[in-house]
């Protein structure tokens, strides 16, 4: 039985070594919470099989993926062409969720504030500095402001979430697009900067008077105070699932690459600083046999790993643009 028990233990090795494969991946931290879930399930229920992500930034993920030092990339900000092409690998975004980027604040005394989209951007412009202003009271009737100074809270880092952000300012401020602009790692023009959501979380906690932004699982997991921002329609809007649904069903048709922006989308819901995340797959891998592993688990992303987002306050796929992504899936080498 010893003899029979050590063979079997034996063939049991030699198939997990043979199915073995370790998959590396890195990028976006807005992500993070349901990629960290969504592997360790997969792993899991795969022995053999072991994925590696390190939520560095979407800047980070974009070099090392197409750098090909990582098997996939993760983004919140989608690739320039310029990015595109200077990759060793041909690369394609496969969006996985949506989520909301939310001001989060430390205003002693302040439970509740609405930031409207021209306050917000003064604000990160310098130009809005104390919190009685008048122009935040003004949308603020009843609430005690302190005469405390505004200290802004940014990512350091190259970051997807700061992307999303900075694409929102863009299309509400013009001063904002005609200067600092969209991008992951704009020229703040104050402030001070974090490393990740978790680094501008811990910040904001930390610094009375504080305002910065982070996704919105990062508020919930720490219990943090975030005001409601005025969207396109002129309604105020806290960031929830369904804001952030409705902003993605603003897009009647999606792209073949899915790069696409849903900040201050249409709709008199629709929460206005929301966005699709990536994962940034090469459409060949350079090694076959990963290459099916990260097929398999992308197509049980969009078949399973969907229904557990809303847990951890990510809005699912669109049934249409899920159904679009299997098909694309399916067409990797």
């Amino acid at each position: 039985m010893k003899k029979i028990l050590i063979v079997a233990g034996l063939l049991v090795l030699a198939l997990s070594s043979a199915s073995a494969q370790k998959i590396t991946g890195a990028g976006a931290t807005f992500p993070y919470p349901i990629y960290s879930r969504w592997f360790s399930e997969y792993s899991a229920a795969h022995p053999g099989v072991e994925i590696n992500y390190q939520s560095i930034g979407s800047g980070g993920g974009i070099r090392q993926v197409s750098a090909g030092l990582v098997d996939f990339g993760a983004s919140d900000a989608v690739m320039t062409d310029e990015q595109l092409a200077a990759s060793k690998n041909k690369l394609i975004h496969i969006p996985t969720v949506l989520g909301a980027v939310v001001p989060v604040f430390n205003v002693p005394g302040v439970s509740d504030i609405k930031l409207s989209s021209d306050v917000l951007a003064e604000i990160f412009l310098g130009k809005i500095d104390n919190w009685n202003n008048a122009r935040i009271a003004k949308d603020n009737p009843g609430v005690k402001l302190p005469d405390q100074k505004i200290i802004v809270v940014h990512r350091s880092d190259g970051s997807g979430t700061t992307y999303i952000f900075t694409d929102y300012l863009c299309k509400v401020s013009k001063e904002w697009a005609n200067g600092p602009g969209k991008g992951a790692s704009p020229s703040w023009p104050v402030g001070v900067g974090g490393k990740g959501n978790e680094g501008v979380a811990g910040l904001v906690r930390q610094l009375p008077g504080a305002l910065g932004y982070v996704e919105l699982i990062y508020a919930l997991q720490n219990k943090m105070t975030y005001g409601e921002v005025k969207n396109a329609a002129g309604n105020w809007t806290k960031a929830s699932i369904e804001g952030v649904t409705e902003a993605a069903a603003s897009i009647k048709v999606m792209p073949a690459d899915y790069r696409v922006s849903i900040t201050n989308a249409p709709g008199a819901n629709s929460y206005p600083i929301s966005s699709f995340t990536w994962l940034l797959i090469p459409v060949k891998s350079p090694d076959a046999a990963k290459g099916k592993v990260i097929k398999d688990l992308l197509s049980w992303i969009i078949n399973s790993g969907e229904k557990e987002v809303t847990a951890l306050s990510y809005a699912p796929l669109p049934k249409n643009v899920a159904e679009k992504v299997l098909k694309t899936v399916y067409s990797l080498q």
